[in-house]
């Protein structure tokens, strides 16, 4: 149960717009919004809000992406090659039917805290992708550098910035952004579940290093002596997604042919 606490209209719209948003999408690997309430309530001294909302979602006890990342880095276990591409193809199919719809969504979150997973017994984790207060239709047509700017505003609110694409740090006053923001951020979603973090957060504990200047440049680091190391198809997959030009990445069905490939040659 997500309970919301709303103090004026524009939380209450947000919180419309993610039970409008969650209602469209029907799909294994995206967390079904089950039932929703919106209840006034007068507010007191103590409290200064207006409204409560309450989403109901199926509870998914193993917790995140990022929850299991922690774990796992606790007790030295990675994830194999094998588990790695099973998690992203679950990913990969729920962000297939939101790419797909009319209009097309962007989730404009995707990371491993929006990543639920169910451990099963002999078989890869059930992956679903959650949180959808971020998503949106997907292409906008920016024509003017007031607009650029507001694009920046509402992603520095709604995208976790180590996983947020370049458009979207630094938008030109003429551009088309599209679906594949989300593209950028699987690339280093794949990253996190081989290596527990974003390929860019490396950027965070340098001095003087800035995470909007790694990301922008696609200065990925690989971890050197990674136990176990993963074969250089899967580095040459992440760095496919991770082009800063937003045009020459990968749209998701291509991405999903490529992951079908690497796991029929890895899953033997």
């Amino acid at each position: 149960m997500k309970k919301v606490l709303i103090q004026n209209n524009e939380q209450l719209e947000l919180v419309r717009e993610e039970i409008r948003v969650s209602s469209l999408f029907s799909h294994p690997n995206l967390l079904p919004l089950l039932d929703h309430a919106i209840i006034s309530v007068k507010p007191t001294p103590e409290t200064s809000w207006s409204h409560e909302a309450y989403l109901l979602f199926p509870v998914h006890l193993d917790g995140t992406l990022l929850d299991n990342a922690k774990t796992m880095k606790a007790k030295k276990e990675h994830y194999s090659t094998s588990d790695v591409l099973q998690i992203f193809r679950q990913l990969c199919a729920g962000l297939k039917h939101m790419h797909n719809l009319d209009p097309p969504y962007a989730h404009n979150d995707v990371k491993p805290g929006n990543v639920l997973l169910t451990h099963r017994k002999g078989q890869s984790p059930l992956a679903i992708l959650m949180d959808f207060g971020s998503a949106r239709p997907a292409r906008r047509h920016i024509s003017s550098r007031s607009e650029a700017l507001q694009l920046q505003e509402w992603a520095s609110e709604h995208c976790s910035a180590p996983f947020r694409s370049p458009e979207l740090w630094d938008c030109p006053s003429h551009a088309d952004i599209d679906e594949r923001t989300d593209v950028w951020s699987l690339g280093c979603t794949l990253y996190a579940i081989m290596y527990g973090v974003s390929p860019f957060e490396y950027a965070l504990g340098e001095s003087g290093g800035s995470l909007q200047l790694a990301i922008v440049n696609a200065q990925v680091k690989w971890p050197a002596g990674h136990k176990p190391s993963y074969p250089d198809a899967l580095h040459q997959f992440v760095s496919w997604m991770l082009q800063p030009q937003a045009a020459m990445r990968p749209r998701i069905d291509d991405i999903i042919i490529h992951v079908d490939k690497l796991i029929a040659k890895f899953s033997q």
